[in-house]
């Protein structure tokens, strides 16, 4: 197993020191004197395994350190040191499901060599549970386009471009992480669609189109079996990217704010991808067509604020595009 670092953060450097000095030999320590300071250590090294926080501290407590690391960093265990004072805090954190875990000042050495040694196991359990998250949306993914030869990339690229817009709204890195991985799965509802639907060659009458904005309903019933947050989220993408702004979509009619962010956002990558692409009854637009049709349909199909995003993100868009194209 790799090895896995821990981040200690206390302003009490002599406890930090005894700590460096009795578990540098098991663990790969790492420490920062505040929550400040820990969040800089995360910003340049990337998210570690482990961070063990003491509560009360100057300027950013510990309670406020961990729940920031539950938004940038979801999969690092996180646990809290107590003193006595304190503890009221560390059993409501833990009950909240900001802390894993929590020790009272003065922890005797080998219970947190123990609890840092389960906690790093949790994190690694983690991992895998996120890797088997990973190869199911894959596939619910690609069954959603199981029929649909022409999609390729599609729904990857789409997903790249969603959290680039929810980047731009301000939404924290974990949402858009979840976010990228939710998104593909946006069509999972066509596995229910027949194929003389799917596949017919000609226009669809208003008997078939009916059963067509079903799939919106049936991808919502499938993902929303689970519990887990990013099949939630697929869940209400899958029921809401056919919604519309202005309340002409399907299959509720919902009206403005009344749609999910994360559909709505979905909704407009989708709409540029789709237009971008080449099909086998269309050629491919031009970037700069595709952002003028969607412009065009600013506060009808789609959010004024989200068209007015995509105008300002549109460098970063280009750049994933090409990246993705060339893979």
């Amino acid at each position: 197993m790799a090895v896995s670092r821990i981040l200690v953060v206390d302003d009490d450097v002599a406890l930090l020191s005894g700590l460096v000095r009795n578990l540098e030999h098991r663990f790969d320590l790492f420490t920062a004197e505040s929550g400040l300071e820990a969040l800089d250590k995360v910003a340049a090294s990337g998210p570690f395994a482990v961070i063990l926080s003491d509560i009360r501290m100057p300027g950013m407590d510990g309670i406020q350190l961990l729940h920031r690391m539950a938004e940038i960093a979801p999969n690092t265990v996180r646990m809290a040191l107590t003193g006595n004072a304190d503890q009221k805090t560390a059993v409501d954190a833990v009950n909240l499901g900001n802390v894993f875990r929590f020790f009272t000042k003065p922890a005797p050495l080998q219970l947190l060599a123990e609890g840092l040694e389960g906690a790093v196991h949790h994190y690694h359990l983690t991992e895998e549970l996120e890797k088997s998250y990973e190869q199911s949306i894959f596939m619910l993914g690609e069954a959603g386009h199981y029929n649909d030869t022409d999609t390729g990339m599609h729904i990857w690229r789409m997903a790249s471009y969603a959290g680039i817009l929810a980047s731009g709204l301000g939404w924290p890195a974990a949402s858009v992480a979840r976010l990228k991985l939710a998104a593909p799965m946006h069509d999972t509802g066509k596995i229910g669609i027949p194929d003389s639907i799917l596949k017919a060659p000609r226009g669809l009458t208003a008997d078939e189109w009916l059963v067509m904005k079903q799939h919106t309903v049936i991808g919502y019933k499938i993902l929303s079996k689970s519990d887990s947050p990013i099949f939630k989220m697929a869940a209400e993408i899958a029921l809401c990217h056919h919604e519309k702004w202005d309340g002409s979509g399907y299959p509720n009619g919902l009206v403005g704010e009344a749609i999910p962010e994360s559909a709505r956002i979905v909704a407009m990558a989708d709409v540029l991808d789709a237009l971008t692409m080449k099909r086998s009854y269309k050629e491919p637009w031009s970037i700069g067509s595709a952002v003028a049709e969607i412009r065009r349909n600013a506060g009808t199909h789609f959010e004024p604020r989200l068209v007015d995003l995509l105008e300002k993100i549109l460098p970063q868009i280009l750049t994933t595009k090409k990246t993705l194209e060339e893979q």
